[in-house]
């Protein structure tokens, strides 16, 4: 090769490469919102999510280097198989290029690992097992909302602070329940206190009540709900019925949010602890970003749709860090950008794919608290990120142990 065609070959290769770096795959970015709109968890996330989504897409810009963004969204109905063939027909025909919220511990593992399985990116806020950066973590995966050792730290800690030092659980019958029921035992006998027995309940019962009588003869101090939704709002609302508040034993709403809190009320909510990662009224930017969210949907938003906002905004910033939408390097970027926005302050991303950031303990107002509408909580405490998760070097991930 002469000096002059080497010359051209080289300035040939050095303005290609910024050229292929530019590109995004078939000129649009689209992002799956696939969550439960129908069930136990409709109002836990649900189509709130895909307005979140939305929302965020809308403040980027609706375009990231030139390239329309478009969310589409689909109810899983809380089915790992039904979640499976929607991911996969999103990947394989209609050209999704990452997969976001997944509540349902069962449905986000499956579909992390078909996410693996397909070099595709997934963002989880909606389900809570550690699973997700432990054993089964994933180079593209990504949890961001909360997990199990979160709510565990945070609610199943302030109470035993505070005397309730013997537990019963009511516990949901799949990966998400076991994996909160054993994440708050073991914080609970950590420090002292023990765990008397539990009691595992199919998805979406109605009937509680021989559950709650098992929790009631047990003696325990705490009656922790390793459930969520619907499961506990109702758990609560048959629990007064049978008195066992009144009777001495406490509640621990181990996953409840603003959602539940809204559709139970303050008269039957009032009291409980629990624990989330954002609150609408927390300070005058989470309160901007809250009435614009009012605004389109008529509720204040919880941690799950304040998460999907985030992860939908990050995912799009990372697209721009690195000029395209291959997985590779927007998987990269998403692991070493900081998150700072009005959900996620001040967070980072461990290599095992956990978003480590800032949660809050909150009791619910009593009806006398409150002073405005959706005026729920009272922050208590606020739980370090470094606290509330697990090391990404002891979370069982194998891509954090190689990065040590």
């Amino acid at each position: 090769m002469t000096k002059l065609a080497a010359l051209a070959a080289a300035l040939l290769a050095s303005t290609a490469l910024p050229a292929s770096a530019q590109e995004i795959s078939d000129g649009v970015v689209k992002i799956g919102i696939l969550n439960d709109q129908s069930g136990v968890y409709a109002d836990f996330g649900g189509r709130w999510s895909f307005e979140a989504a939305k929302m965020a897409v809308e403040d980027f810009g609706g375009t990231v280097k030139g390239a329309k963004v478009e969310v589409v969204t689909a109810d899983h109905q809380n089915k790992p198989d039904v979640a499976s063939n929607i991911a996969r027909q999103w990947y394989d025909t209609e050209q999704v290029d990452a997969i976001m919220e997944l509540t349902t511990s069962s449905v986000a593992l499956a579909v992390q690992g078909l996410s693996k399985e397909k070099n595709k990116i997934d963002i989880v806020t909606g389900a809570a097992t550690t699973e997700l950066t432990g054993k089964q973590c994933s180079p593209y995966g990504f949890h961001w909302a909360y997990d199990t050792h979160a709510l565990a730290v945070g609610t199943g800690g302030a109470l035993v602070k505070q005397g309730g030092d013997s537990w019963f659980f009511l516990t949901a019958d799949y990966a998400f329940g076991y994996s909160l029921e054993e994440q708050t035992s073991n914080y609970v006998k950590a420090n002292g206190g023990t765990v008397l027995g539990s009691v595992r309940h199919p998805l979406s019962t109605t009937d509680y009540s021989s559950f709650l009588l098992q929790a009631q003869a047990s003696g325990a101090k705490v009656v922790g709900m390793a459930n969520a939704g619907l499961d506990t709002a109702n758990a609560v609302k048959q629990a007064a019925e049978f008195g066992i508040v009144a009777s001495g034993q406490r509640l621990a709403a181990l996953l409840f949010t603003l959602a539940e809190v809204h559709g139970l009320g303050l008269e039957a909510a009032q009291g409980l602890s629990l624990t989330e990662g954002f609150y609408w009224d927390r300070d005058d930017q989470s309160r901007a970003f809250s009435q614009r969210f009012f605004e389109r949907t008529q509720r204040m938003p919880n941690m799950i749709q304040a998460g999907t906002y985030s992860a939908v905004l990050q995912y799009l910033k990372a697209i721009d860090k690195v000029g395209t939408d291959a997985t590779e390097p927007v998987a990269k970027a998403l692991h070493e950008m900081p998150v700072d926005d009005v959900f996620g302050r001040g967070g980072k991303v461990g290599a095992n794919g956990r978003l480590i950031y800032d949660m809050y303990l909150m009791e619910v107002k009593t009806p006398a608290e409150s002073t405005k509408p959706w005026d729920y909580y009272k922050v208590l405490a606020t739980v370090p990120g470094a606290q509330a998760y697990l090391d990404p070097a002891k979370s069982g991930c194998p891509l954090a142990a190689a990065a040590q």
